[in-house]
């Protein structure tokens, strides 16, 4: 028989706010932390706005060497893990290390750092042979994505099974997906889980203006992202981070852990489609939430709140508006429904660990966080998405979705532990 498997730890850095109840404080209020981008001039480029974290990594106490070898992506994921096990209440050092495992989610992996290195080996862009004696030493650490997952481990201690997953925007619902199948299947006892991704870079821009999914409206940078809105044209880019603790469920009973919500449901399927591209009647994503639903043992009708994908996209918006009737039925129209991409942005493959948070502080506040700037609902999309103002509500049980370039959609459910059928 599977374990059950617990949330007992929960760390973050997000645009708005470091931490769990900055983060929370933010989308409860409405709040919105998309502006102009800081990082570089983005002046030449169509969508000049995205979601930043006012992150220092000083501030944070890492040491001037491992701001060297970390990449930004790198950074938020650690300071995000050491946050998740100091919340957890756990020694790590009382847990058998070949029993505790990693597993992190990346969409672009250490791209700021690359782009950073580039720019220096080849002198701006001018030289076509690069001197690679101007790089930093840690330059392969950059190229490769598991050393976020590696940086991870050596701060947790973590011998277990320890990997990176990607899967575009879904990274952050399979890499906690994946590390609930471990510990569920007894290959591992600790997982230290979740995704960061900081892709605020020219060379990020450029391709997402290439392909207009970003949006062009810079006047106004605060209502940018308008997820479900007749007048969205597209989402604004985010970075951040989103770490757990995950344990099975009695071990974290018999110590006395605070359980934010058992991991009861997960699924992902492909559309084998096209790249960018949706079906119109969300068959795949439906398909998730369906056996994701199935493998918590709830109905639709058991499902208090969906934490939608919710990019602004035209495309998507009504992708995953479809998939919601066609997997709960009526049941749809009555569950309420937000994205807190309208607030926070969209952060790659980090959003799908981020909006587990999210979902796990509404059971904790009993309180549905809003939809920003949704004034003007698409009629085609019709269901409940909790516009402007957050919702007092119970949440028991709640369902998270993502979809990602390459046709991956994921669903999880997640639900306080006495709901579970069993």
């Amino acid at each position: 028989m599977k374990r059950r498997v617990v949330i007992t730890g929960v760390g973050l850095v997000a645009p708005g706010g470091n931490g769990a109840k900055q983060f929370w404080d933010l989308i409860s209020e409405g709040r919105t932390a998309t502006g102009r981008i800081s990082f570089f001039d983005p002046s030449p480029f169509r969508s000049q706005v995205a979601a930043e974290c006012d992150f220092d990594p000083e501030l944070e106490g890492f040491s001037p060497q491992q701001i060297r070898r970390m990449d930004r992506a790198t950074q938020l994921a650690v300071a995000s893990a050491r946050e998740c096990v100091q919340d957890s209440g756990l020694d790590l050092r009382a847990v058998d290390p070949a029993r505790t495992g990693v597993t992190v989610g990346s969409a672009v992996g250490c791209t700021m750092g690359l782009e950073e290195e580039y720019r220096v080996v080849s002198d701006g862009g001018r030289s076509w042979h690069v001197d690679e004696s101007y790089a930093v030493p840690h330059l392969f650490d950059y190229f490769v994505p598991s050393s976020i997952a590696a940086e991870v481990a050596w701060e947790v201690g973590a011998e277990g099974p320890v990997a990176t997953v990607s899967t575009g925007c879904t990274s952050g619902l399979d890499s906690v997906g994946q590390a609930v199948e471990l510990v569920a299947d007894g290959l591992a006892d600790v997982m230290v889980a979740g995704a960061s991704d900081a892709p605020i870079s020219p060379i990020t821009v450029a391709c997402f203006d290439a392909i207009r999914a970003t949006t062009p409206r810079n006047d106004d940078p605060a209502t940018a992202s308008r997820p479900f809105d007749r007048s969205r044209n597209g989402f604004v880019l985010g970075e951040g981070s989103a770490m757990f603790v995950l344990e099975e469920y009695e071990r974290a009973r018999r110590r006395g852990a605070h359980i934010y919500a058992e991991v009861a449901g997960f699924a992902t399927r492909s559309n084998a489609f096209h790249m960018t591209g949706l079906r119109p009647d969300g068959r795949e994503m439906a398909e998730a939430i369906t056996v994701a639903m199935a493998r918590a043992a709830v109905e639709p009708g058991d499902i208090d709140y969906i934490n939608a994908h919710g990019s602004g996209t035209v495309q998507n918006d009504r992708h995953e508006t479809a998939a919601f009737k066609l997997s709960l039925g009526s049941r749809a129209y009555e569950t309420p429904v937000s994205s807190i991409k309208s607030m926070i942005g969209h952060s790659l493959g980090a959003i799908g660990s981020l909006e587990i948070a999210a979902c796990v502080l509404a059971m904790e506040n009993g309180v549905v966080p809003p939809t920003a700037n949704l004034h003007d609902p698409d009629p085609v999309c019709d269901l409940d998405y909790v516009p402007l103002v957050a919702r007092e509500h119970r949440v028991d049980v709640a369902l998270t979705v993502g979809s990602g370039f390459g046709g991956f959609q994921s669903a999880m459910v997640l639900a306080r532990p006495d709901r579970v059928g069993r």
